[in-house]
């Protein structure tokens, strides 16, 4: 007997063209939640869907970029990869 693979679940995203749908696996989106939760607070209804329609593009690579470094560090890595001239 074998386990069906569950289907993924994705959570919208933020980009100009909405006619897209767009959308990215629910996976990612809670990597970059567990690092805004420690940069802001905590907001589910981002993840919930009831909130601004999700991260917008820039937001979660910002989110993501941040992670990779030690915790004490996101806020400096989310504002550095937000900054642009």
């Amino acid at each position: 007997m074998t386990d069906k693979p569950q289907p993924t679940k994705f959570h919208p995203i933020q980009i100009g063209d909405l006619a897209h749908n767009p959308n990215v696996p629910v996976a990612v989106t809670l990597r970059a939640y567990e690092v805004y939760c420690h940069v802001f607070g905590e907001q589910k209804a981002l993840i919930e869907g009831s909130c601004r329609g999700g991260f917008g593009a820039g937001e979660l690579i910002a989110f993501l970029y941040a992670r990779t470094f030690p915790q004490d560090e996101w806020r400096v890595k989310f504002e550095e990869a937000l900054h642009y001239d």
